[in-house]
């Protein structure tokens, strides 16, 4: 079963028409991008465009041999005006299933938002999910069909990265799924930000016209199983190594933290945290990381590592300089040995977040040179563990390792 991509962006399409910003401006040449429609082996067309004869024509092929025109989400604006030869575009009631005389079944999904997902299986039982823009699967865990492998996901990967941690909850999305992101609009840069975006959930964009095979092998792209995620205060360091784990389930946060009685500013930035996390995401608020290394189970994030060192500094005596010269720093060290050790062995996918210090002014006190010293040699040893390696400065990540 093959499917062509006649566009790849958002309703509005890409850029969108009289917007100023970075992003759209930047849309150009082969980062443009046309309202998202898929044509399925020449018969099936998923979303009926403005211009979507002219598309198929550009990407070598035409709409004459469609049986079937499904509408997945409501079009703001004027009706799409209809080619001649196309049957009149329709949608699929939840649950139902078409049989086309082309071999293929169409089944519609049912969403958590306004539209209609749809399964379609074709001739040889190759088994494609194509989902809305801002759509995510309603009640998987009952819909035993949905639940099934899919061999190609086409959904909004950026807008609802949700979606994709539903479909991987239950087997639907595997690790030889191939996620194509579509509905892209001008949240991200369009090239290497994007790529990189979507890399990080497993996930790719093609240019509009692109023909796919659906179950037919493909590099997909491979999520990095441990990550440090540097950056100094507000660079945007936790929401990049939260965006990083949005696409996958059951997330356990690590709050190394704590709680801070009456520190009223300090609750805020934990509000602010878990507001923006999603919602099936669970918290443990600990330092004692390396058990959690050490078990199996779904994805940490651990922020941060500098709170971390900072635990460790209070039980090993580091801010006294009599205790820190008889056994302190060794005991310190030890406790590095021993996370880093449990980092390399462990078989969880990590995100780790902390912060880069030893760039600004030196500190005025011999403890805060030591602890600076401390997290530099921590982030390093930490780095060295791991498949990839971010900075962030002003919100941009820049990759230093993978």
């Amino acid at each position: 079963m093959d499917v062509t991509l006649l566009g790849t962006g958002a309703p509005a399409g890409l850029p969108r028409p009289h917007c100023p910003c970075a992003a759209c401006a930047t849309a150009l040449g082969a980062h443009a991008r046309a309202a998202t429609a898929l044509l399925v082996d020449g018969a099936v067309l998923l979303d009926l465009t403005p211009g979507a004869a002219f598309a198929a024509a550009r990407a070598g092929t035409s709409l004459s041999g469609v049986r079937q025109v499904l509408l997945s989400h409501p079009h703001e604006g004027p009706a799409v005006e209809v080619p001649a030869g196309l049957p009149q575009p329709g949608r699929v009631p939840d649950g139902r299933e078409l049989a086309l005389l082309t071999g293929h079944r169409v089944r519609a999904v049912a969403l958590d938002a306004p539209g209609t997902g749809y399964a379609v299986t074709g001739p040889g039982g190759e088994r494609l999910l194509y989902l809305p823009p801002g759509g995510a699967p309603a009640g998987l865990e009952e819909d035993t069909d949905t639940a099934r492998t899919y061999d190609m996901v086409v959904a909004d990967v950026v807008g609802r990265p949700d979606a994709l941690a539903k479909l991987r909850a239950v087997g639907a999305a595997g690790p030889a799924t191939d996620v194509v992101a579509v509905h892209l609009d001008h949240d991200v840069p369009p090239g290497p930000e994007l790529r990189r975006r979507l890399a990080a959930a497993g996930a790719r964009a093609v240019p509009d016209g692109t023909t796919l095979a659906v179950g037919a092998y493909e590099d997909v792209p491979d999520v990095p199983r441990r990550t440090l995620v540097l950056g100094g205060a507000r660079s945007g360091k936790s929401m990049e190594a939260e965006r990083r784990l949005e696409a996958f389930p059951g997330v356990l946060y690590v709050a190394t933290g704590g709680v801070r009685g009456g520190d009223t500013e300090w609750a805020a930035r934990v509000a602010a945290h878990r507001e923006r996390r999603p919602g099936s995401w669970r918290t443990a608020e600990t330092c004692d990381l390396v058990p959690l290394l050490a078990e199996e189970g779904p994805p940490l994030l651990i922020d941060c590592l500098s709170l971390w060192l900072t635990d460790a500094m209070d039980s090993v005596g580091a801010w006294d300089d009599a205790e820190w010269a008889d056994g302190g720093e060794r005991a310190l060290r030890e406790r590095v040995a021993e996370l880093t050790a449990a980092v390399r062995a462990s078989r969880r996918t990590v995100v780790a977040v902390s912060n880069e210090v030893g760039s600004g002014i030196v500190p005025a006190t011999a403890s805060g040179r030591r602890y600076r010293d401390e997290l530099g040699r921590l982030n390093a040893g930490f780095a060295a563990e791991c498949e990839q390696v971010l900075l962030v400065v002003a919100g941009q990540a820049l990759v230093l390792r993978g």
